[in-house]
């Protein structure tokens, strides 16, 4: 059990914000969950609920409220999920701007009240929100970080195990690159039970389940019309709390600032790295093929294209 006093803030008590709360106070990862939100009305009530549900749970979690930013001072990790939601037939790049300046005005209260804070990146688009968290904190990299990696490889998972119709919970599916359509799903490295996945699938399986990937969260989206998935992505977030929280040095696929690995520099982009007490404490280097080289790199350039963006609107300036 971490040990007690271990506060998280949740910035954005949306779906997702919320789930991630709820997750953290059923399980007692941390002593103190804190909600933010513009809507300071529903963030107490959903606040309300998830105590009184803990209590329920015999779980030893407080959830409150900060009705002010100065309320997240003293945490250990600070959560983003604060933006504009992506709705049918928006792209990623359509919320850059409307997220950028929200993102910015939430990091900057980050840096003022948690300035010894792990922050986790949820908001889209993921890669160039996390990058946008980094330049204005000027935190180490290691303690920014962009959950991406983790929901894409559950979503892979998913579909293997759609595909094969057995081996749930024994799926592991590895996935790297930014978040959205130019990830790069990496069969090679995914199994079940062991069973590299090229023994069970054919190429041509294979690569379904590769493009219904990148297409996860859209597909979502279509279903529900009014907004986008919350619950894989809240338990893949928490997942990653836990890890930093509980020192458990996991190895995860998240999106962090790269300073020359995979030969790139000042871009972030999801690589398999380890979680633990200090964030980002090391950083793997996987072997890609000429094929998957060309996606990672197409994947980068995508996430460049869109800090450009930013940078010839001179935002951090």
């Amino acid at each position: 059990m971490p040990k007690k006093g271990k506060k998280v803030t949740v910035i954005g008590a949306g779906n997702v914000g919320a789930t991630v709360a709820y997750i953290l106070a059923m399980n007692g990862a941390c002593h103190h969950v804190v909600l933010r939100d513009r809507n300071i009305e529903v963030a107490k009530g959903k606040a309300l609920d998830m105590s009184q549900a803990a209590n329920a749970a015999r779980m030893h979690t407080i959830v409150s409220v900060a009705e002010e930013a100065e309320g997240m001072s003293g945490s250990d990790v600070v959560v983003i999920t604060a933006g504009s939601p992506r709705l049918p037939g928006m792209s990623r790049d359509d919320l850059l701007m409307i997220n950028a300046e929200i993102t910015k005005e939430v990091v900057l209260d980050v840096k003022k009240y948690a300035p010894d804070a792990i922050i986790i990146m949820v908001s889209n688009p993921l890669d160039v929100m996390t990058y946008v968290a980094q330049k204005v904190s000027g935190f180490p990299r290691e303690r920014i970080i962009g959950m991406a990696g983790i929901l894409d490889s559950a979503r892979m998972a998913h579909f293997i195990h759609e595909k094969i119709g057995y081996g749930a919970g024994q799926i592991r599916a590895s996935v790297m690159g930014g978040h959205g359509d130019d990830m790069v799903p990496l069969p090679k490295f995914s199994t079940v039970a062991g069973v590299p996945l090229s023994d069970l699938l054919s190429d041509d399986e294979i690569t379904e389940i590769v493009e219904r990937t990148k297409h996860g969260g859209a597909e979502i989206v279509g279903y529900l019309k009014t907004g986008s998935a919350y619950y894989a992505p809240a338990k893949s977030t928490a997942i990653m709390v836990e890890a930093i929280l509980k020192d458990t040095k996991q190895i995860h696929p998240c999106a962090v600032l790269l300073d020359g690995e995979y030969g790139y520099n000042d871009v972030v982009t999801g690589v398999p790295l380890v979680l633990g007490a200090a964030g980002v404490e090391k950083i793997f280097a996987v072997t890609l093929n000429d094929e998957q080289t060309v996606k990672f790199s197409k994947s980068v350039a995508s996430v460049t294209s869109m800090i450009d963006v930013l940078k010839n609107k001179n935002f951090f300036n």
